[in-house]
């Protein structure tokens, strides 16, 4: 496949824009339509690219491929009509409202034979990608996602709205079905919940710890994990990370840690002074993580391989967040009937 690709952009809102911005750049693609039922805004953002205009999917005509930037409750609607007319389609998280939607997406997909993607940025944050050079294999695995609440996903609660970012993650590294979940959550703006805490159990043993908040006063994105071999912190937001692992004293043994000499050490300098730990910061490329997921999407789409997220990823990613919306639902349900 030799030609540009002809995209469209489904969804004029915030992600949306920022997908046609980054298409509009793409050598290998032409971007041909923007469509939203907002006319005036789909036009807004097709003026900056001289690009057509559309407010239904069913009037998208010789286009290749989609973005589907849609608020959640459209997203089975619109992926399925794309997907059944050939159209190679990336959908934003979650992938959709429900699991059983999520399924039949991807037998369609299958059917057709088109690429489905499944828009989880933070896999294409640079930290991640400068992580995944390293083989990690968690056992345990802390995140932290917490923001001012922002009003664009008030249609669903924190863990679909955030915690899914982190929940992809979590499952990606882990690699392993999931085994129980343990959660809590409660509603402070809306009716869904604005604060989350979930505990993961996995069925290799790894355990996975997941917060969630879009009531804060400031924004963090932390993820802390630890391995046999190393310990890891990652900053999404800073881009910066950091793996301690065991220094060459260390490996090479004979050393009695219980001894006076090592227990007046208190300064993080002098164990790498004396190599019983080496830190090491992560090379971090600059990287703009929603132009990694396009152009992993359209190198998916001309090599015809499996996208870097699949359309079950995202189904096991909702999948896992629905277990946690569940349980925290019941958590919140009891604590009201004591009360």
């Amino acid at each position: 496949m030799s030609k540009r690709l002809r995209f469209a952009v489904v969804g004029a809102g915030h992600l949306g824009a920022i997908h046609a911005r980054i298409l509009h750049e793409n050598p290998d693609v032409e971007l041909a339509a923007i469509c939203d039922v907002d006319a005036e805004r789909a036009q807004e953002i097709a003026a900056l690219y001289g690009t057509s205009v559309c407010t239904d999917a069913a009037d998208l005509v010789g286009i290749d491929a989609a973005v589907v930037a849609t608020p959640t409750v459209q997203h089975f609607s619109v992926a399925a009509q794309l997907l059944e007319s050939g159209v190679h389609t990336l959908v934003e998280k979650p992938i959709c409202s429900t699991v059983q939607e999520a399924r039949e997406l991807c037998r369609i997909a299958k059917d057709r034979e088109r690429c489905l993607m499944v828009g989880h940025s933070e896999r294409f944050n640079p930290v991640i990608l400068a992580l995944e050079e390293h083989n990690l294999s968690p056992r345990f695995i802390d995140s932290q996602r917490v923001s001012p609440f922002s009003f664009r996903s008030a249609d669903v609660g924190v863990v679909l709205d955030m915690m899914i970012h982190d929940i992809d993650i979590i499952l990606h590294l882990t690699k392993s079905p999931v085994k129980a979940v343990h959660a809590v959550g409660v509603p402070v703006i809306g009716t869904n919940e604005d604060l989350a805490n979930a505990r993961i159990v996995f069925e290799n043993g790894a355990v996975a710890n997941a917060t969630a908040s879009r009531v804060a006063l400031k924004t963090e994105r932390l993820i802390r994990m630890f391995s046999r071999e190393m310990y890891v912190t990652l900053d999404f937001s800073k881009k910066v990370g950091r793996i301690i692992r065991r220094g060459a004293a260390l490996e090479a043994g004979g050393l009695d840690l219980s001894s006076p000499e090592f227990a007046r050490i208190t300064n993080p300098l002098e164990f790498m002074q004396r190599d019983l730990v080496r830190i090491e910061q992560l090379v971090i490329k600059d990287v703009e993580p929603l132009a990694a997921e396009d152009a992993a999407f359209v190198h998916a789409i001309r090599e015809n391989v499996e996208p870097a997220v699949t359309g079950e990823d995202g189904a096991r990613a909702l999948e896992t967040a629905q277990l946690i919306v569940d349980s925290a639902k019941q958590s919140f349900d009891r604590a009201e009937f004591t009360d």
